[in-house]
């Protein structure tokens, strides 16, 4: 259901707006900002409540939140006439503000659910077996990219046979039942893992790390520390929360914000991480933007569903390979030979810009665009004429410049010489090639912050990694509002492919302080002793 919204709400913002693209904008902005200031509080959120709780409070919400966008997008979509005309069109507005809001806080509530899923409850199932933690999250990986396959395509059979209200409706009706569904097994869960109602508090961690505590497998320990942890607590504790005033509560957030980032920072694996949200800042990917440059080349509908077909394929690979690799290199050198497979694959991508049919054009402004419609009263001249199949709009709607080949003469039958594929092609199978490279990089980084991030702070440090991907996502889009013209889409990759590169040099500089001598050793599977006698949470990843 999350997926299906995901894919549908972009297609409902642009048909409620006449075909353009300014809500969908909107939307995104919003997610991104939402994310990027309120990561850290949200993992601070499920780092101070029981896991039960987080996990149903954030359920609900987030399948209620969609729901309601459901049907007051039907609504829109039935009396749309009506509401243009009410209070001059101010109704409407509010309509699309509160769509726009609800979506938001869907979308927050489903960053809380990843981050308490996939980053918390995940951990405490597979307990000390990290091979059983890497199957699992390649396991979840698999079934997020099906998802991601299949919730489309049913949405878009949907929406093309029936129609927008319909597919309204639809997905309303799907959250529904899939809510009840995943209530119900997350309930099953949490009954048959016992240790999900065990929850370390910041406090007791410190605790141990001040008592040198070796083995937290020794019951007596432990209840030694939670006896001193009780004692403090009864005593400090309610003349903390009485000096607190008014003014301390309103700062607690921005507090919360300041003490994520900086734990964040202090994490050991902060520099994997890093490298992880660098691969964000790409236009290397199967995205509105990868795909409004391949119509502007001249692929068609059907080819571009067939390579992402295949991009899909080679992801779950990529999941394969992981598990893979994880056994007989370890976890740490498998994301470097996950991210030397991926950057690699990306050098074809750099090489397809210089290759024959590529429109890179350099004596082309890359703001020619926006300085075209914000300067001058008439827009760009149209290059491709009106009848010519080809002519796609990309990005702000600047005209397809067909790689580089003459301008069309108005009559179709005078059309341009066929286009050279030989930099489309290397370009997309650079990019199909790299997500085998990718995905396992991927589950690399998350497993090492699973398995290195103390339990107190899981929350808040993958709501600060979740809050950094998403600020690197805006910056890549920045960059194509600047330079939106296909000429300048050759500099675009040329500056992904550098990213990438920058974020595999942090994760090696990660990988050379971890390992050390041993990072060329010769491959060995990690040591199933050393998961066992590390104190979880904690733990250093070979």
């Amino acid at each position: 259901g999350d997926r299906m919204w995901h894919f549908a709400v972009s297609v409902f913002l642009v048909e409620l707006y006449g075909n353009s693209l300014l809500l969908t904008a909107v939307y995104g902005l919003v997610v991104a900002g939402s994310v990027l200031l309120l990561g850290a509080i949200i993992g601070d959120w499920v780092d101070k409540n029981s896991r039960l709780k987080v996990a149903q409070t954030s359920l609900i919400v987030q399948n209620v939140s969609v729901i309601l966008c459901g049907v007051i997008l039907m609504v829109i979509f039935l009396f749309k006439t009506q509401l243009l005309t009410l209070y001059h069109g101010w109704l409407l507005t509010m309509c699309y503000i509160l769509v726009i809001t609800i979506a938001n806080i869907a979308n927050l509530a489903s960053t809380a659910t990843a981050i308490t899923i996939q980053r918390d409850w995940i951990v405490v199932v597979a307990g000390e077996d990290r091979s059983k933690l890497a199957d699992m999250n390649a396991t979840i990986r698999r079934i997020d990219q099906l998802t991601n396959i299949l919730a489309p395509m049913a949405v878009g059979q949907i929406m093309t046979f029936g129609s927008p209200m319909i597919g309204c409706g639809f997905i309303s009706g799907w959250n529904l039942m899939s809510m009840c569904v995943e209530y119900l097994l997350l309930w099953k869960v949490y009954q048959k893992t016992p240790t999900l109602a065990l929850k370390s508090s910041k406090v007791e961690e410190s605790e141990l790390r001040q008592l040198n505590v070796k083995k937290e497998s020794d019951p007596k320990p432990a209840e030694g520390v939670q006896l001193i942890v009780e004692k403090d607590v009864a005593g400090p504790a309610p003349p903390r929360e009485k000096q607190a005033g008014c003014a301390a509560r309103i700062a607690e957030p921005f507090v919360t914000f300041r003490d994520g980032w900086v734990a964040y920072y202090n994490q050991p694996v902060f520099l994997a991480g890093m490298g992880l949200a660098f691969l964000y800042m790409t236009v290397l990917g199967f995205d509105c933007i990868t795909t409004g440059y391949a119509y502007t080349q001249g692929l068609s509908g059907s080819v571009l569903s067939l390579l992402m077909g295949a991009s899909a394929v080679t992801g779950i690979a990529g999941t394969v390979a992981f598990t893979w690799l994880r056994r007989r290199c370890g976890l740490v050198r498998t994301g470097l030979i996950s991210g030397a497979a991926q950057f690699a694959c990306l050098v074809l991508c750099a090489i397809s810009v210089f290759m024959p049919g590529s429109p890179l054009d350099l004596t082309v402004s890359p703001f020619a665009d926006i300085s075209a419609r914000l300067f001058e009263s008439e827009p760009l001249p149209t290059i491709a004429s009106p009848g010519d199949k080809f002519e796609v709009a990309f990005a702000t709607g600047t005209p397809a410049l067909l790689n580089g080949s003459a301008p069309g003469n108005g009559d179709p039958e005078m059309s341009p010489e066929p286009v050279p594929l030989i930099s489309v092609s290397l370009l997309f199978a650079g990019v199909i090639a790299a997500r085998v490279g990718l995905w396992s990089f991927d589950l690399t980084v998350t497993q090492l912050l699973q398995e290195n991030v103390a339990e107190s702070e899981r929350g808040i440090i993958n709501g600060v990694q979740n809050s950094m991907n998403y600020l690197l996502d805006l910056l890549h889009f920045i960059m194509v509002i600047l330079a939106p013209n296909p000429e300048a889409f050759g500099l675009l990759v040329l500056i992904s492919v550098s990213f990438v590169a920058m974020g595999h040099i942090m994760y090696f500089r990660f990988a050379q302080k971890a390992l050390g001598t041993q990072l060329f050793a010769c491959c060995t599977p990690d040591p199933k002793a050393v998961s066992d006698s590390s104190p979880p949470g904690n733990t250093s990843t070979v």
